[in-house]
């Protein structure tokens, strides 16, 4: 069975942010804007995407 999978896009720069928040996008593999990763859908990457919707989208789920 394949794992279902987000395609998290990064939107907008970590400067002048918390230290929390860019931690959170070096956590989820971002960095630049335009970036994107594809990463395993659970609960614990929800959470890190949902804790700074105003720098990441999701743009498609797979699986």
């Amino acid at each position: 069975m394949a794992k279902k999978t987000i395609v998290v896009k990064q939107i907008a720069s970590p400067a002048r942010r918390p230290a929390v928040q860019t931690a959170t996008l070096k956590g989820l593999g971002l960095g630049k804007i335009n970036r994107t990763r594809e990463l395993e859908d659970t609960p614990s990457v929800r959470g890190m995407v949902n804790k700074i919707p105003h720098l990441v989208t999701i743009v498609e789920e797979r699986g």
